[in-house]
């Protein structure tokens, strides 16, 4: 199919993106990953493409002392290889899972993070981090943290007027340790379970806390602090010796429906494995090596 006619406009600066976006008909393009496919199927029919990559605020890619900040048009392949995002370790472990190379080239961190799709790997990578989506209206700018911004399966807390742009992620600190990992049919495909995970221990090596965000298991990014279970596992933390932990928050977080992919049982162990593996991971990168 082809797309139904749409006027198609390159604003210069964030209040003209506004100006176009005020009538609530049209719709914010960056990358285009995943907004292109779905107007190519007529399942959206905006009025009006708004192109945000010739703003220039939103190119900006800036790491400060806690925090990297990635404007709304600033590529996923540029934040994968830009020496700047090494404060945060876990997109780094994250970004490879995203789509393809020649995806990634296109899409842009942002987008992801706006089109809120339950399977993606930026939103769960947002949560568990706690980072923070700035977005911007007619009636100002406003910062929203990531376990706020993801309202449902494509739906954020984004209006049709306003638009995203920046996320900002909380660089690592010393004694943490992250966690990534996902299974899907292939390389690239959509995840059929996957989680990040964050733990942080102190200078003594004592857990300090413990939390993982899993997706496509619900229709938005789950998370939880998980601090209570690591602790209760005792030491040292294998994986084995979580599965059963993991496998009871697995029946707790994963309720998406089965399809021909994988029924709802086969997703929940998926993701308990997932969850023990990474969790004992992140512990062991987060402990200091004698």
């Amino acid at each position: 199919m082809k797309a139904a006619p749409f006027a198609y406009v390159r604003p210069a600066g964030v209040d003209d993106v506004l100006a176009e976006l005020a009538d609530g008909t049209g719709k914010v393009l960056a990358g285009g990953q995943s907004l292109v496919p779905v107007l190519a199927m007529r399942l959206g029919r905006p009025a009006t493409l708004v192109d945000i990559t010739a703003v220039r605020e939103l190119q900006d890619l800036r790491a400060h002392p806690d925090r990297l900040r990635i404007g709304a048009a600033v590529r996923q392949r540029t934040v994968e290889r830009a020496a700047q995002a090494r404060a945060v370790p876990l997109l780094g472990l994250a970004l490879p899972f995203v789509g393809h190379r020649e995806l990634r080239s296109r899409g842009t961190a942002c987008g992801s993070l706006a089109h809120a799709d339950p399977a993606a790997e930026l939103p769960a990578v947002a949560c568990c981090l706690g980072a923070t989506i700035e977005v911007a209206g007619p009636q100002g700018r406003r910062a929203v943290g990531a376990r706020e911004f993801f309202r449902g399966a494509m739906t954020t807390a984004a209006g049709p007027e306003e638009v995203v742009v920046a996320a900002e992620f909380p660089a690592a600190g010393p004694g943490e340790g992250f966690g990534f990992g996902e299974i899907a049919r292939r390389h690239g495909d959509f995840a059929l379970a996957g989680v990040a995970t964050a733990v942080r221990v102190g200078r003594d090596g004592a857990l300090a806390d413990a939390r993982l965000a899993g997706f496509g298991i619900s229709d938005r990014p789950v998370f939880r602090d998980v601090t209570a279970l690591l602790r209760e596992a005792g030491s040292p933390v294998e994986a084995d010796a979580l599965r059963e932990a993991t496998t009871v928050l697995a029946d707790e977080m994963v309720d998406t429906g089965g399809d021909a992919h994988g029924s709802t049982g086969y997703r929940r162990r998926l993701f308990a494995v997932l969850a023990a593996r990474e969790l004992a991971t992140a512990l062991r990168r987060a402990t200091p090596q004698e």
